[in-house]
């Protein structure tokens, strides 16, 4: 039998933000190309990567919405729409990790030589 899961906390969540802003910051200094590529690199693997568990976030929060919202209307319907939308737009954003490792051979020291 599997445990059950326990539901994040809207701080763990806002953790997770604070950590992205952080990096949005950090960014935003114009660091050298090596360090970007090794915050890139897991930000945006191709499994486990944001864009990947974002859209599966969305499509879960969806599904859950669907399942559970009461009464179930036109509003509802609607933003179940647009989460599973979202979703699917973002989960094509996992073709990025591919751009991020030919940056990374583009700027190897290797490849300046």
């Amino acid at each position: 039998m599997t445990a059950p899961l326990t539901a994040p906390t809207p701080a763990q969540i806002e953790q997770a933000t604070d950590t992205l802003a952080q990096l949005v910051d950090y960014l935003r200094t114009e660091p050298p190309t090596a360090d970007v590529l090794v915050l890139l690199t897991p930000l945006l693997d191709e499994d486990d990567g944001v864009p990947m568990l974002l859209s599966d976030v969305l499509r879960a929060a969806a599904r859950a919405v669907a399942t559970h919202a009461e009464p179930y209307n036109s509003d509802v319907n609607s933003a179940v729409t647009t989460l599973r939308e979202a979703a699917t737009e973002i989960m094509q954003w996992h073709s990025l990790h591919w751009e991020v490792r030919d940056l990374a051979r583009a700027t190897a020291p290797e490849a300046a030589s």
